[in-house]
């Protein structure tokens, strides 16, 4: 009898495997939606030091947005009057189908709204360019 009393004693320890088990499959889970969550325009920002680009590069698009808002595009007719959205995304993929390489460059005005300047990124994005760059004058010493 004594025997039987001694096995049936309460157990006063946790098991923790099956927890950690739990905790490593969220992780698991979280660290493949988090990427899916976030949405957003990726931009290769150019370094503080930046050098202008090589010359064997071919000749950059260059979409401008003004402080009205209003975009330009060093493409086709019209290089000094504004274009609706729709016309700057068609010449944007044309250039890049007859040359894939073509960099695509936005340059904003200081004074225009941030937002615009993104909404022109994306519509570039959206006509197929992998890659968009930023325009920026040399500050003067």
């Amino acid at each position: 009898m004594s025997r039987q009393k001694n096995s049936r004693r309460p157990m006063a320890e946790i098991n923790v495997v099956p927890y950690i088990d739990v905790m490593l499959v969220l992780l698991v889970i979280f660290m493949i939606t988090a990427p899916l969550l976030t949405q957003g325009v990726k931009v290769d920002l150019p370094l503080a030091d930046a050098e202008p680009l090589p010359p064997e590069v071919d000749d950059p698009v260059v979409v401008s947005v003004n402080a009205k808002g209003e975009m330009f595009i060093d493409v086709g007719e019209g290089r000094n009057e504004p274009v609706e959205p729709e016309i700057m995304m068609t010449r944007v993929a044309a250039v890049l189908k007859y040359r894939p390489k073509t960099p695509i460059m936005v340059r904003g005005d200081r004074s225009v709204d941030y937002g615009r300047v993104v909404e022109a990124m994306v519509m570039i994005q959206q006509a197929g360019a992998p890659n968009v760059g930023l325009i920026t004058e040399i500050p003067e010493e």
